[in-house]
């Protein structure tokens, strides 16, 4: 590791030669699978990205220069060469260094980033500001073919194309998101060649006529119909951008002759790199998909540490279950299909089973299709994705009642990946979906029992959202709406999901202060209509929720208005995770420090009672 210590700033990736570029890629993989071994995090991505890496900070100067990485899961190396090795040991951790890039982390990172697609329109947003504010910098949108396959990438397209800003496009072309790329994007670009004498050509005659206008205009012109003559079209270049490519993507010397050909044409340029994911190490090459995202494993081997049973396995299973049983069931995924236990439904039934790749809004939009037409759709998705699709829950899917079922994958806090992924605004906007029913299990037998009845008893939209990971220790079966736990005469808790175990906890705590709290726990959360809750606080005086979601429309601001119309005076107080601005760490840490944990729980149930024996 003796180049990777001297390297702190782009302007030290500048100063090294060829040589010392090969060893401090090789330096680069090792130090990564070193680290990543120990915290987790997204490998084989980084691995592919090296080189790419090493290039753009040749030709770039981070500091002011602005690289737009789309997703940001492949900026490892970038992190790591400006500045921020020293700290890797502390990736995804609480307190330590996101596993994305964030701009309060340092200044060359450009943009936040952990959604795929947004990319190029703020590339075209950034390129826009220098030039209305006359100030001097490139700027670059880093994407990978996964996140071509969403649509908004082909909005960033044409406003990049239209806008003629001198802008640097470049498409890490591994055919591979998580999973492999599916769909027309993936069959284009595998078709996409072009001559390896081209690039050089054009730099040799960019070179030697620049000093000639006259002449490197006509000629100019006059090359230009030429290739398209003799070279393929794509739709890049018919969209009106500049298109080199493709470019070896773990060949340095190349690379930075391209991106420099690229960054000096001043207009709109897509440079093409093929990389590998994994690169460089054997088992993540072999198997890019298991090593994406991973936990700590071991470094040498590869061998990963051993998953429990988690929410998604058992909504793959049930869901499989269910389709033997019902031939009209279909499942949507939007290229997660590994991560949301999908992958045993499409090898079953891979007729019935649709990856519309990174689309979440076309997935939604599919499904209303299908379920305008008598199938029984379930669109399993990451509830911080589910965003993305939220016109097409109203516009397509509720303004007609359709049954469409929503699988709402890692609800909650998700831990390491941070603000960009935890789930905490499903609640807010769910409730405002005309007609959607939205059931909340807080244990595995739960989301059989719920999954059955959003799928076969259950008209129009239905949202099952469940948290990353495994049970919580809540071993019963409630699958109604309401459902009492624990009889109590003092105040009354009330939770959904697994919340509920930290509530029972914190009932357990009062418990031996000699405090009587009545515990209901929701099992569905729509509607208007919680007789026992309201029936608990006209008799307790007291409310208090806790929920693993932001404030804005929680549950527990519909159930004391609803308490107040009924005339009941009562006391309450409302636990979440405030304006929803959560940083990455564990899931218990991040509890505590949002009250949400059962001793913060039961001290807040004793401060409500305190401040009613006051009045």
């Amino acid at each position: 590791m003796n180049i990777l210590k001297s390297i702190n700033s782009s302007l030290d990736i500048k100063r090294l030669s060829e040589e010392e570029l090969t060893e401090l890629a090789a330096e680069l993989r090792g130090f990564l699978v070193e680290s990543v071994s120990k915290t987790g995090g997204h490998l084989a991505s980084n691995l592919g990205a090296v080189e790419l890496t090493l290039a753009l900070h040749r030709v770039y100067n981070t500091e002011k220069d602005r690289i737009v990485f789309d997703v940001g899961h492949q900026s490892y190396s970038h992190k790591i060469i400006t500045g921020r090795r020293d700290r890797f040991d502390t990736l995804r951790q609480y307190g330590g260094l996101s596993g994305f890039p964030k701009p309060y982390e340092s200044k060359d990172d450009a943009f936040i980033a952990g959604h795929a697609s947004n990319s190029i329109s703020v590339a075209v947003g950034m390129a826009k500001a220098r030039t209305l504010l006359r100030q001097d910098y490139d700027v670059v949108a880093v994407i990978g073919d996964g996140a071509l396959t969403g649509g908004l990438a082909y909005e960033g397209l044409a406003a990049a194309a239209a806008s003629r800003e001198p802008m640097v496009i470049v498409l890490n072309d591994n055919n591979m998101s998580i999973d492999p790329n599916v769909g027309g994007t993936a069959r284009l670009l595998q078709g996409m060649r072009i001559r390896p004498g081209y690039i050089r050509f054009k730099r040799w005659y960019r070179d030697v006529f620049m000093g000639m206008p006259a002449v490197y205009s006509f000629n100019h012109d006059l090359k230009e119909k030429m290739k398209d003559k003799l070279l393929p079209v794509n739709m890049f270049s018919a969209m009106g951008l500049n298109y080199l490519g493709p470019v070896d993507g773990h060949n340095l010397k190349e690379l930075e002759t391209v991106l420099r050909l690229a960054r000096d044409s001043k207009e709109p340029v897509l440079v093409h790199v093929l990389t590998r994911k994994g690169c460089g190490i054997e088992y993540a090459e072999a198997h890019p998909e298991i090593y994406h995202g991973v936990g700590p494993f071991n470094a040498l081997t590869g061998e990963l540490s051993p998953a429990g049973s988690c929410f998604s396995d058992c909504f793959g299973e049930t869901l499989c279950s269910l389709a033997e049983e019902e031939p009209k069931l279909v499942a949507i995924t939007a290229a997660m299909t590994n991560g949301t236990g999908l992958d045993g439904f499409a090898a079953r039934f891979p007729a019935r089973f649709t990856d519309v790749g990174i689309a979440e809004g076309g997935a939604t939009a599919m499904a209303a299709g299908m379920a305008k037409q008598g199938l029984l759709p379930v669109f399993a998705v990451y509830s911080s994705f589910l965003q993305r699709g939220f016109d097409m829950l109203i516009h397509d899917v509720a303004l007609q009642q359709l049954h469409v079922v929503f699988a709402v994958d890692r609800a909650g806090l998700v831990g390491s990946d941070g603000e960009t992924h935890h789930g905490i605004f499903d609640v807010s906007y769910l409730r405002t979906v005309p007609g959607m029913k939205i059931f909340c299990p807080a244990s595995f037998a739960e989301l059989r029992a719920m999954l059955k009845t959003a799928v076969c008893e259950t008209d129009g939209p239905a949202a099952i959202r469940y948290p990353r990971g495994g049970e919580c220790g809540y071993g019963a079966l409630h699958p109604e709406k309401e459902a009492l736990l624990r009889q109590g005469s003092d105040l009354t808790l009330v939770a959904y999901g697994t919340m509920i175990c930290e509530v029972q906890r914190a009932a357990g705590i009062l418990a031996e202060h000699g405090i009587s709290a009545e515990v209901i726990k929701l099992g569905e959360i729509s509607g208007e209509d919680f007789p026992l809750v309201l029936s608990s606080v006209e008799k307790t005086g007291l409310l208090l929720t806790a929920e693993e979601v932001c404030a804005a429309g929680c549950i527990g601001t519909v159930l004391a208005a609803l308490a107040a119309r009924r005339g009941i005076r009562f006391r309450s107080s409302m636990l979440n995770l405030g304006r929803g601005s959560v940083p990455h760490g564990g899931r218990a840490q991040l509890l505590m420090d949002n009250s949400l944990d059962a001793a913060s729980i039961a001290a807040r149930a004793e401060a409500l009672l305190r401040e009613r024996g006051h009045e």
